[in-house]
């Protein structure tokens, strides 16, 4: 029996009840510790365990500091290995952000606001954005291509401070300024989105923003390397640490041909229009001009105030006019031809009575010469551009037919470039009831015949038009990469041209140049060539010149369309473009008669 204490009037009591309070008091602070060492055991294995990667990353980042390495952008070059764009060395200023906060950098580098590529407010924003995205680690480049003058008040302001980090880098250079810039594109800062899908990407790099430069960004853009520096607990760098070489971008061949695209804008002289090139065997394009233009080393750098006045230009020097819709004007009769004689609706030798107007539902069209050219058939219409020959011949056809020709010879269909630009437009009585809900009068189709009123076909879809009288009936794709050449998906398509067809226009096209309105192309010194002028009535201001051709007539190399806005007649105008565009092309001396397959 256990010890009891005697009180007086009472009973005894257990002298083991306080035992068991202090007991139960033992127990509930020892499972109190046991479950606090219990979570932190927990916890610390979790951060050993699970999170010990990250952690020993994020410790590893704010040890290092790393320093972006520019790779080598890849090259372009002409099919003849001519260089159309490459990398250059610069000197370029760097800052890490998490040194100081946005204001305190702000004031450090006011002092230096002159050396920089744009304000030091703006900086400072950056700053801030990229250390609320958890990006504090990554260096910012705040000027690029310094000069030896800036490199000096640098040194000045900042000697052995290591405040800001001068690295040695490549930048873009277009050594021939303007030439193809509408094609070969530029660069541009990385904004968000472009940093969102490629995080390897530093704050400041840039990105191909227009042409070839962005639709082969991933190819040309290489991978960035870095230099990495150990830094201290206060972010001052100690050492270096090692480094992640840059891997430089692969370099791209184009189809384009230097020479040919020089000699196309120097016979643009800066007048609004466009000038498409190509080879009609494959599509490949040989000269994309658009004209004005701009030199795209502008965008290398911050763009000045005189540069910005030229780029915000009325004549829209950023617009690729080789991509813009037209009215074909005469040169469209080729596909009225074309129409007429596969449609069924005229023989290849049909003849057709001409007149100096025709009034038509109340309406007089009139012949561009003023009177008739007696009873023609296609071959004499074609040289002499007659325009009631195809007033009648469009009637007869319908422009179901003719749009559904000028369609299958490469008008309104989808480009595979990847540039920005439009097609062209085939109007029909449904697709006018559609667009304008408006319905369709006989107007239309004569309109229609002679390439005015609704149909718009822009240069380099004129330039496919007449590849496929020019390589026998087959409709190319046009292309600018020399290794799409071979391509399954950009081989010529045959579009089922009968010979007979083939045979007429042709012979219209070169009785154009030998003794129409295309004589300045009956030049001794080159190759014979075919081809069909226009002058297209706009609504306000002078006439478009137009001109389309290939050449030589018998093994055709070259083909072409030339669009000058506001510039009067195609032969005067437009004719003697292509000449200097063929001059470039052939050379001083017409090629042998029988030249190779691919040039």
């Amino acid at each position: 029996m256990g010890l009891v204490s005697i009180r007086r009037g009472g009973f005894a009591s257990p002298s083991i009840a306080p035992d068991r309070t202090q007991t139960f008091r033992a127990l509930v602070l020892m499972t109190l510790v046991t479950a606090l060492i219990g979570s932190l055991a927990f916890r610390l294995s979790r951060l050993q365990l699970v999170e010990g990667a990250v952690q020993r990353q994020a410790a590893e980042r704010n040890r290092l500091r790393g320093l972006p390495l520019v790779p080598d952008r890849g090259a372009l070059f002409d099919r003849k290995g001519q260089v159309l764009a490459r990398s250059r060395l610069i000197r370029s200023v760097y800052l890490s952000p998490q040194r100081h906060s946005p204001a305190e950098w702000q004031r450090i580098l006011k002092p230096m606001e002159s050396i920089f590529d744009r304000p030091v407010a703006a900086i400072a924003e950056q700053i801030a954005t990229q250390r609320q995205q958890g990006r504090g680690d990554m260096p910012i480049r705040v000027a690029r291509d310094l000069t030896p003058e800036g490199f000096v008040r640098l040194a000045e302001l900042d000697p052995g401070a290591g405040i800001l980090a001068v690295r040695v880098e490549a930048e873009r250079d277009y050594p021939h300024g303007s030439t193809a810039a509408h094609v070969i594109g530029y660069l541009g800062e990385a904004n968000p989105e472009d940093i969102k899908n490629n995080p390897d990407l530093p704050m400041g790099a840039t990105v191909g923003k227009a042409g070839i430069e962005r639709l082969a960004e991933s190819t040309l853009r290489g991978t960035w390397g870095y230099d990495w520096i150990e830094a201290d607990a206060k972010g001052r760098l100690l050492r270096p640490a090692g480094q992640r070489p840059p891997k430089p971008g692969q370099p791209l061949r184009l189809t384009l041909d230097l020479a040919v695209q020089q000699a196309a804008e120097r016979g643009l002289q800066g007048r609004r229009g466009a000038v498409v090139a190509m080879d009609p065997r494959t599509g490949a394009i040989l000269a994309m001009a658009s004209s004005p233009t701009f030199d795209s080393n502008w965008f290398t750098q911050r763009i000045t105030k005189n540069q910005w006045a030229q780029l915000q230009d009325p004549s829209r020097p950023l617009l690729n006019r080789a991509l813009q819709g037209y009215p074909p004007a005469s040169t469209f009769k080729i596909v009225t031809s074309v129409a007429a004689i596969e449609s069924g609706a005229y023989s290849p030798n049909a003849m057709v009575g001409t007149a100096g107007a025709l009034s038509l539902g109340g309406t007089v069209f009139r012949e561009h010469g003023g009177g008739g050219y007696g009873t023609i058939g296609f071959a004499r219409a074609l040289e002499v551009s007659s325009n009631t020959f195809y007033y009648q011949v469009g009637m007869k056809t319908g422009p179901e037919a003719i749009a559904q020709w000028g369609q299958a010879l490469g008008i309104g269909q989808p480009l595979k470039l990847g540039l920005l630009g439009s097609r062209g437009m085939l109007p029909t009585p449904a697709t006018k009831q559609t667009l304008y809900r408006q319905p369709w009068y006989l107007g239309d189709t004569v309109s229609m015949s002679i390439g005015q009123g609704l149909v718009l076909t822009t240069p380099l879809e004129l330039a496919t038009v007449v590849s496929a009288i020019a390589n026998g009936g087959k409709r190319v794709v046009p292309h600018l990469l020399a290794n799409q050449t071979s391509q399954s998906d950009f081989q010529p398509q045959s579009i089922g041209l009968k010979p007979e067809t083939l045979n007429v226009v042709r012979q219209g096209l070169n009785a154009v140049v030998r003794q129409g309105t295309a004589k300045v192309l009956n030049d001794p010194s080159l190759p014979p060539s075919a081809g069909k002028t226009g002058t297209a009535e706009v609504p306000s201001g002078p006439n478009n010149a137009m001109y389309v051709g290939y050449a030589p007539v018998d093994q055709p190399q070259i083909a072409l369309a030339v669009a000058v806005e506001n510039a009067g007649y195609g032969g005067a105008v437009a004719a003697p473009i292509a000449k200097e565009v063929f001059k470039a092309y052939f050379g001083p001396t017409p090629p042998a008669s029988n030249p190779p397959a691919n040039p």
